[in-house]
């Protein structure tokens, strides 16, 4: 789980952060990260449609997204905004393929 401090629900900065911030994709995820200018500690959101499959499969795809993002949480710049959005493909990716392909996102546009 993603301690709250961490947790992005301002749709605002959602918003922000698909529009004006760096893209990275594979075929199960796409990763949009804004550097904030502020001071704060680094968030992280989740977007994952009915695309994706029922809700017992969108939860499962969130639930291995937010551990992974967790793991990620010391390579973010401060006040970094991460919206991390599912494919229908992640529905039948194991967690190690969803690992694989969010830190190859996350070095694309960390760069």
């Amino acid at each position: 789980m993603l301690p709250p401090v961490h947790r992005l629900t301002d749709p605002d900065s959602f918003r922000v952060a698909v529009r004006q911030g760096r893209r990275a994709g594979s075929s199960r995820l796409v990763v949009h990260l804004w550097q904030g200018d502020g001071a704060g500690p680094a968030r992280v959101g989740f977007v994952v449609s009915k695309a994706v499959g029922p809700a017992v499969v969108r939860n499962r795809v969130k639930r291995r997204l937010r551990h992974l993002a967790r793991e990620s949480l010391g390579e973010l710049p401060g006040a970094a905004v991460l919206v991390v959005r599912a494919n229908p493909a992640a529905a039948e990716a194991t967690y190690q393929e969803l690992g694989a392909d969010l830190d190859r996102c996350l070095q694309r546009v960390s760069s």
